[in-house]
């Protein structure tokens, strides 16, 4: 055999299989009951497990265990379809299993009280059929071993076990309890209790089934009047009799199939509904939760329902506050938000813009908040005695002035920054005449005045020229190369030769106190920049600190798996809030020599490693009120970079 042959044989079988494959899919019936039908398909069935605590929403992760009703994404008749436990189609069953062993007692009971009381003479093969049955049902109902869990496709098949052991029992059962009735002496009517089968073939089992079953009745009737009219030689009245009866099972057995298509369709759309619902959930407390801003949500008693990370940051005073819910005004700090919100609730409106709230926690410490309210539509909750009421909630978005201040600059900044660095670049040709004129007249100046106006222009121009490297530092540029440092040897290096520089003796008498991790700390960020950055502000805090030792103090510690933070602190006086405010402005500085470029310079380069660097005021009874700290991403060191290899 060629190739060429190989290969059209080998699409021949594929071919082949493919077409297999699918007729073996097509194979399965159509005609299944109404659940089979709306329920089997895989992109169509429910995930059980995820329906497995229906009774609370994918919000309480971050919205706490008692959110309010009005609160979920969907409704209560959802809830009511797909709450009981299993599909309704395994609801219906279990149903369908209690009542049959009720109805079994019911039937043996039934015999015993025509015994005992002489109301009727029951056939003792009756009462055997009915204590066979009874305990048939008892069993199926009582002994799980006996009961197998249900499907749509196992109820549309006669041969099945579930099939059989219910409603085929139940048309054998109460079809010879009616053929034995109708004997002399037979007893009971039976006929009500065929409904029971007819009505669970027309909801369980396909629609060809149930109407089989219900014809199977109609015959069996039939064949019981024709007895009757041979005994009594009338045949018209009880034929009439079974015809209207049989039609009766006909119409029972469709209605009970539209119901339960009904029935099976509002539950399918109510696990969609619901499958949409937690994942728009999910992906609104995922946002919520990374977001920027504080976001809670607050009803009229001031009682907040539910609250993001970031907005119990900004209540609470050194760390996050505990979670929703909890109440505005049983807390003094949180009162002034408390009122705000009550304030917002009376006017019904509130600035676009928002308005400032301050919450003090303590002396020398205070906060500034940016408060934006948002309100929902009123719902109907119920009242214990009073039926139901109208509750009304705001969403209320905080955020902290310094940030809003930070990032009114930036924007400012941005632009300033590129005008500065052109001009700093046309600057620094000039100063350079400057500089080599002065230095030529340097060495023709005789007298001490002229030595003394030029060592003036000297001075001033030396200025000049870090002001323009300050500023060509931080000008937009190529982006930097991200680098993974070992942080602990790195800031115990320069932090030895920075006391070496400024003439600071290191010991435990020192000004500067130095704790660092004892293993290798691996973060993000560029040695010479980070050297910047911590001389700039080592040189600030031993400029305003004591004498005594340890006035100045470094850490630097692991927060978590991905951040790392430095923090530089001083026992000097606290800076005041005019101050603070413009901390990392440029060209802002207190010193009159100063050219306020240092912090703004470390806050651009800590930007460009995806670092922060912020000002904390410490707490009152801390000696070091002044604290910098600056956050950097951490990452695994290479094994070229540990010190521990070397």
């Amino acid at each position: 055999m060629s190739a060429e042959d190989a290969a059209r044989e080998a699409n021949r079988r594929q071919g082949d299989r493919r077409r297999a494959d699918r007729r073996r899919v097509d194979r399965s019936p159509i005609d299944e009951s109404w659940f089979a039908m709306l329920g089997v398909n895989v992109d169509t069935r429910a995930d059980e497990e995820a329906y497995a605590e229906l009774g609370e929403s994918r919000l309480a992760g971050w919205a706490g265990d008692e959110a309010p009703e009005d609160s979920r994404f969907i409704t209560r008749q959802a809830l009511r379809l797909i709450s009981g436990g299993g599909s309704a189609f395994q609801r219906i069953h279990r149903t369908f299993i209690t009542a049959r062993a009720a109805l079994g007692v019911a039937l043996v009971v039934a015999q015993l009280a025509g015994r005992l009381w002489g109301v009727s003479t029951p056939m003792p093969l009756a009462t055997v059929v009915c204590v066979v049955y009874a305990a048939q049902a008892l069993a199926l109902w009582l002994l799980p071993r006996f009961r197998q869990s249900p499907t749509p496709r196992s109820m549309s098949r006669l041969g099945s076990p579930q099939w059989l052991s219910t409603i085929g029992v139940d048309l054998l059962t109460f079809s010879v309890l009616h053929l034995l009735a109708d004997q002399p002496g037979g007893g009971f009517n039976y006929v009500a209790l065929l409904v029971l089968p007819v009505l669970m073939a027309g909801v369980l089992t396909p629609r060809l089934m149930a109407l089989a079953a219900a014809a199977f009745i109609a015959l069996m009737l039939l064949v019981g009047a024709w007895r009757v009219g041979l005994r009594f030689g009338d045949f018209t009245a009880p034929m009439t009799q079974a015809g209207l009866a049989g039609i009766g099972f006909f119409v029972i057995t469709i209605l009970a199939g539209e119901l339960a298509g009904r029935l099976a369709r509002e539950e399918l759309t109510a696990r969609g509904s619901l499958e949409l619902a937690r994942q728009q959930a999910q992906l609104n407390r995922l946002v919520i939760e990374q977001m920027q801003d504080g976001v809670l949500v607050v009803d009229r008693r001031g009682r907040v329902r539910t609250a993001n990370p970031a907005a119990r940051l900004l209540l609470g005073a050194h760390s996050m506050c505990r979670p929703a819910p909890f109440m505005l005004p049983e807390t003094l700090v949180w009162r002034p938000l408390a009122e705000a919100v009550q304030r917002a609730f009376r006017e019904g409106s509130w600035p676009e813009a928002g308005r400032e709230v301050a919450l003090v926690f303590e002396p020398g410490l205070s906060r500034t908040l940016i408060m934006r309210v948002r309100f929902t539509r009123r719902a109907s909750v119920p009242q214990e005695g009073s039926g139901k009421a109208e509750e009304e909630l705001c969403v209320v978005f905080l955020e902290d002035l310094r940030s809003v201040q930070a990032r009114t600059r930036q924007e400012k900044l941005a632009a300033m920054g590129r005008v500065s660095a052109g001009i700093a670049h046309e600057i620094r040709n000039p100063l350079a005449a400057i500089s080599q004129a002065n230095a030529l007249m340097e060495e023709d100046a005789t007298t001490p005045d002229q030595q003394r106006l030029t060592r003036m222009v000297a001075e001033n121009a030396e200025r000049l020229k870090r002001i323009v490297e300050d500023v060509l530092e931080v000008a937009p540029g190529t982006p930097p190369v991200l680098r993974v440092i070992d942080g602990t040897a790195e800031v115990a290096k320069i932090c030895g030769e920075w006391a070496r520089t400024v003439q600071l003796p290191l010991g435990e008498r020192s000004r500067l106190q130095v704790r660092l991790p004892v293993q290798p700390l691996g973060v993000v960020f560029e040695p010479e920049h980070l050297r910047r950055v911590l001389v700039n502000l080592l040189d600030n805090a031993r400029r305003h600190a004591s004498e005594a030792p340890g006035a100045v103090q470094l850490a630097l510690r692991a927060v978590d798996e991905r951040t790392a933070v430095l923090s530089v602190s001083s026992d000097g006086p606290p800076i005041a809030p005019e101050v603070e405010r413009h901390l990392f402005e440029p060209f802002f500085s207190t010193r009159s020599r100063g050219t306020g470029l240092g912090l703004y310079i470390c806050k651009e380069l800590c930007d460009r490693y995806g670092a922060t660097i912020d000002y904390r005021p410490g707490a009152v009874q801390d000696s070091h009120r002044n604290v910098f700290r600056v956050e950097m991403k951490r990452s695994p060191l290479a094994l070229t970079e540990s010190p521990l290899l070397t």
